[in-house]
């Protein structure tokens, strides 16, 4: 089914934007892991929105209720780990227009083609950006299982509209504390400013704009993965096509590869202090035909400029079947790639959780 990934660890997302609550089923968990539930709820406020002046208005706590899945003594109990996250401050009157006039840039059209018009319009239903903070508590508990196995996941944004900030070239758990101690998460402050400027002369302008994420596991095994259909890319891949907004993914040098000779792509190999076998630089991401080599694990994600905007759009009305203008209405983020970093981390959590256990 289109809305649950994993084999070992399996994650079913449901609900809708405006639907009384949203949730995740996690299962394949280990019995007897205990969840810090403190940590997730710090993970999962990076997410939500309603905190800054860089996002959406709408408040909603998300606050996750767990209702089945652990024992009395709180730890996983080999049952469905079940929980959701009431919805708070919809304004389901703001969707109104939009069943006849579809909007640029989002699945309403394609979605009320393959539902027949019966698909949920309001806040995008469940194509909304709303479902990723069920994929935010799932990513924060397999964090916290990954952990006992030494691997961490952390991103920072890489780009936003013009703006760069440094890359990942050898990430370590240094420059991920780095990230961790900004609010808006990069490795360069001083890019991080700029990029917030773009941010907001976009929202003046009642436009939007994109970026691309950057994030890396440090210390995934070497001999994860498998090779053809089933690599460890295949598997990331898939996970984080399940956020609204991707556009785009690529390991470790990517595209910029074709533009390389092999003698400058290829990562020469040595023999480290404690006997294992690491490569010099890390064009190819941490992963040599979809099995991972012990490098970290890099991966960058296009997020597109949100479709959501101000401005007078061309459209249809689907009533009339002719050529229609739009203004979208309600509120909306001018950029929604910081919010998505957590969102990110935790599809590379599910991916990698599901091959480690």
């Amino acid at each position: 089914m289109s809305n649950t990934i994993g084999e070992k660890i399996r994650v079913t997302v449901f609900g809708q934007s405006h639907a009384p609550s949203i949730g995740a089923v996690i299962e394949g968990l280990p019995a007897g892991m205990k969840i810090d539930m403190e940590r997730v709820r710090a993970f999962m406020a990076r997410r939500a929105p309603g905190r800054d002046k860089l996002s959406t208005a709408r408040k909603e706590t998300d606050e996750p209720k767990i209702i089945a899945g652990l024992n009395e003594w709180g730890e996983t109990c080999g049952a469905p780990l079940c929980m959701v996250i009431e919805n708070s401050d919809q304004r389901s009157k703001d969707y109104s227009k939009l069943r006849d006039n579809p909007r640029p840039g989002h699945a309403d059209y394609t979605a009320a083609v393959k539902f027949g018009g019966a698909n949920d319009i309001r806040g995008g239903g469940q194509f909304s950006g709303r479902l990723t903070a069920p994929i935010c508590f799932a990513g924060a508990v397999c964090m916290q299982l990954l952990e006992e196995k030494g691997i961490r996941i952390g991103a920072h944004i890489a780009s936003i509209a013009d703006v760069d900030d440094e890359r990942f070239a050898l990430p370590d758990d240094e420059i991920l504390d780095r990230i961790a101690s900004h609010a808006f998460p990069v490795i360069d402050e001083a890019a991080g400013e700029r990029m917030q400027e773009r941010i907001l002369e976009a929202k003046s302008e009642g436009d939007s704009v994109g970026g691309v994420i950057e994030v890396c596991a440090l210390n995934v095994p070497a001999g994860l993965g498998d090779p053809m259909f089933d690599g460890l890319e295949n598997s990331l891949a898939r996970a984080v096509f399940g956020v609204p907004a991707v556009r785009g993914v690529e390991f470790g040098t990517g595209f910029a590869a074709a533009r390389m000779r092999g003698s400058e792509h290829n990562d020469p190999f040595y023999v480290k202090d404690d006997g294992t076998v690491a490569t010099r630089t890390n064009h190819h991401g941490g992963i040599l035909g979809g099995i991972a080599s012990g490098m970290p694990v890099v991966m960058r994600v296009a997020i597109k400029p949100t479709p959501s905007i101000s401005k007078e759009q061309e459209t249809v009305s689907l009533g009339k079947m002719a050529g229609d203008r739009l203004i979208i209405e309600g509120r909306h983020d001018p950029c929604i790639v910081h919010r998505a970093v957590p969102c990110i981390e935790s599809v590379m959590a599910l991916a990698i959780a599901d091959k480690i256990v």
